[in-house]
């Protein structure tokens, strides 16, 4: 039998991709096709979109090349990614997971635009948590740990009493650098940092503890 993990917490920060919601078919598509465009080896560069913002990547895959051509091509791509929810379903475990945490502090904490998550949260059956901090929220993308203070910050809670749903490399380590413990959600999050990992959602259980506390069982 597998070792369950409990951590307690007062807030839960949820990244969107890989992690609640499965867009994989989306952003190969959309990423490899870029990566014809522009010369490039598709697999070094699916190495390196996962967590971050458009933007953000194409900085390193695109070194020298001016920002503003990176914000502009990466609103071009949002819009894309935005019109195209072919094959965007729910990670399992997430529906009864995100229906678990009615009336518990949480927040979604994405490196996509409110349109973007909008409408994958949507394609997914997925209802959005109340508070969102998405691509328009920061000013700086996954790994810099911008997001989750804000969102610890939106809730009113202490970074050292949330815990981070994520799966990429990118946020396992903007989570850490929040200070806050995370949960590695799917089989790439075990390459990295994170507190515990799970294969995905149904082997998480949470439990709602008096004064709005949080009680997971992981693993």
């Amino acid at each position: 039998m597998t070792a369950t993990t409990v951590l307690t917490a007062r807030a839960l920060l949820l990244d969107m991709d890989g992690t609640l919601v499965d867009s994989h078919a989306v952003v190969e598509r959309i990423w490899r096709n870029w990566s014809d465009r522009h010369g490039l080896n598709a697999d070094e560069v699916m190495k390196v979109v996962h967590g971050r913002q458009g933007y953000a990547s194409m900085a390193l895959l695109l070194p020298g090349r001016p920002m503003e051509q990176n914000y502009a091509e990466n609103a071009r791509m949002l819009a894309e990614e935005t019109a195209d929810v072919e094959g965007v379903v729910p990670i399992p475990g997430a529906p009864e997971f995100l229906a678990s945490l009615r009336g518990l502090s949480h927040a979604l904490v994405t490196s996509a635009d409110v349109a973007l998550s909008t409408a994958r949260m949507g394609a997914a059956g997925l209802e959005l948590p109340e508070v969102r901090i998405t691509a328009e929220s920061v000013g700086a993308s996954k790994p810099d740990p911008e997001g989750f203070l804000k969102g610890a910050a939106e809730l009113g809670i202490a970074p050292a009493d949330c815990v981070v749903f994520e799966d990429s490399g990118a946020g396992i380590a903007a989570g850490r650098a929040a200070g806050m413990r995370v949960v590695g959600v799917g089989p790439q999050a075990g390459f990295h940092r994170a507190d515990v990992v799970v294969r995905d959602l149904r082997e998480v259980r949470v439990e709602g503890l008096e004064g709005g506390g949080i009680r997971l069982h992981v693993g």
